[in-house]
């Protein structure tokens, strides 16, 4: 295993250089790649994604566990997306108090009134967990979120399991390198745009990517526009700016973007406030969700993704109101719930806010953001809980804090120590679906990402420049 592989090398500092060099030029060689942080934009100068050295062991029962609930979260998704009273009584509360989250159901609700938008609706999404430990034997899988907008690392991540087979096997571990699995999340999420293209019907028509000004890691999308390439469909990289000053509406609500028809917007951007800039871009936002297009997500399927609606969806029998004859699915479901509790007010919230000032380090505080290192953790709960007043605590839920068990590792960074750590890992699973009308023709769970950081932070991703790429080593 893994582990047993750093409990031989950890005292041959040589050895973990010449396997550090390996990873690193594997790493580039398969394009496991990001522009480095000096110049963001500019293509000229890359450098690999921060990656671990080893793969990390991960149980197989977890590992499947993971993969044959996504199918079934894919449907809750879609299913809560198009329950508008659910929706409306979910986020009663929080759009109160949260303006973005506001912002985004007035489109919303401005969308139910013209009687709605697209035929087509695609789903790309990521279901994020950790492995909680009960004790020395076990372990059960907690999820942290999902996200419906913009889960990245589809395309970086099928680039990875190559990398750490080879190191296994210039380490001399060929039987643990043939336990990587195959892993190909850009192909899946390709597969489902590429499907959602095809039924909006015209040949002409772009898939649009919206992008970020600033794109460091553009070749994780890159993959997945090849991917749509290989097919003969024709994708555009376009940000908010672009939309705004050339995008226009016509009578029959078709999209068209620097003289280009639509067929399917896919948001990479659009999921933080910073995002919108300007009024411009709200109305930018608007118009793609009134049009034709089909939207990934739509905004009823990004208001789906809030952490709201997941503490609401922990509640006794709300599960059961998406699939009411269903009774496994909802029990496969409900078993990767960590505890989720409400700050609403009255006695309930109330119960809460005194449970999380009693013992702030057995919670994560949590705002309606993504986007990684928004999470709030120990003595600075009880600060964010006493600065709030009244409704304003609202815009928070509170989740069980997850205990996953600590594994060593290197972690791979550009200029970074070559130093073994302290690491914990989380798990996501990708999926993807398609509807037309009533109609769900493609619902897959297409890959799978791992993330590893040191144990000595508590939030962030990989984008954030706190987690670094990995692979599960099933055991």
């Amino acid at each position: 295993m893994a582990q047993g592989i750093l409990a031989e090398v950890m005292a041959d500092t040589a050895l973990v250089k010449e396997l550090a060099d390996v990873a690193k030029d594997e790493a580039l060689l398969k394009g496991v790649l990001m522009r480095i942080q000096e110049t963001p934009n500019s293509s000229e100068l890359v450098t690999y994604a921060p990656f671990t050295l080893f793969p990390t062991p991960v149980p197989r029962a977890v590992f499947f566990q993971a993969m044959e609930v996504q199918i079934h979260y894919n449907t809750l998704v879609d299913r809560i997306s198009r329950d508008h009273d659910f929706l409306r009584d979910a986020l009663a509360s929080t759009v109160e108090v949260d303006q973005f989250t506001a912002r985004l159901f007035s489109i919303h609700q401005q969308i139910l009134a013209e009687g709605g938008s697209q035929a087509v609706v695609l789903g790309l999404n990521r279901s994020d967990y950790m492995l909680d430990q009960q004790d020395d034997r076990s372990s059960s899988l907690k999820q942290i979120e999902i996200n419906t907008f913009a889960a990245s690392f589809g395309g970086l991540s099928s680039r990875m399991p190559d990398v750490h087979r080879h190191v296994l096997k210039v380490a001399g571990r060929l039987d643990e390198s043939r336990r990587i699995l195959d892993n190909d999340p850009a192909a899946g999420l390709a597969r489902a745009v590429a499907k959602a293209w095809e039924l909006y019907g015209s040949e002409r028509a772009v898939v649009m990517f919206l992008v970020e000004d600033v794109q460091r890691n553009i070749f994780d999308q890159r993959y997945v526009e090849a991917e749509l390439w290989k097919r003969n469909i024709p994708t555009v990289r376009k940000r908010f700016d672009d939309v705004c000053q050339t995008g226009t509406l016509g009578p029959d609500r078709k999209l068209f973007v620097g003289g280009r028809e639509v067929a399917v917007v896919y948001f990479r951007n659009g999921y933080m406030p910073q995002n919108y800039t300007s009024e411009q871009c709200w109305d930018a936002r608007l118009m793609m969700e009134r049009s034709l297009a089909a939207k990934c997500p739509d905004i009823s399927t990004h208001l789906a993704g809030t952490k709201k609606v997941q503490q609401v969806l922990a509640r006794p029998g709300v599960l059961e109101r998406f699939f009411p004859d269903q009774p496994e699915v909802v029990k496969q479901i409900r078993a990767t719930f960590a505890g989720l509790y409400t700050l609403d007010m009255g006695p309930e919230g109330d119960e809460t806010v005194a449970l999380a000032l009693a013992a702030p380090d057995r919670f994560v505080l949590k705002p309606q953001r993504e986007g990684g290192g928004n999470n709030i953790y120990g003595p600075e709960i009880c600060q964010v809980l006493g600065a709030v007043k009244g409704s304003e605590r609202t815009a928070y839920i509170l989740m069980d804090k997850i205990h996953p068990a600590p594994a060593q590792n290197f972690l791979l960074r550009r200029d970074g120590p070559l130093t073994a750590t302290s690491c914990l890992s989380e798990l996501g699973v990708f999926g993807a679906y398609v509807r037309r009308g009533g109609e769900t023709l493609l619902n897959e769970c297409v890959g799978h990402l791992l993330r590893t950081k040191s144990s000595e932070h508590s939030d962030g991703g990989v984008a954030a420049g706190v987690a670094v790429l990995d692979n599960p080593l099933l055991v």
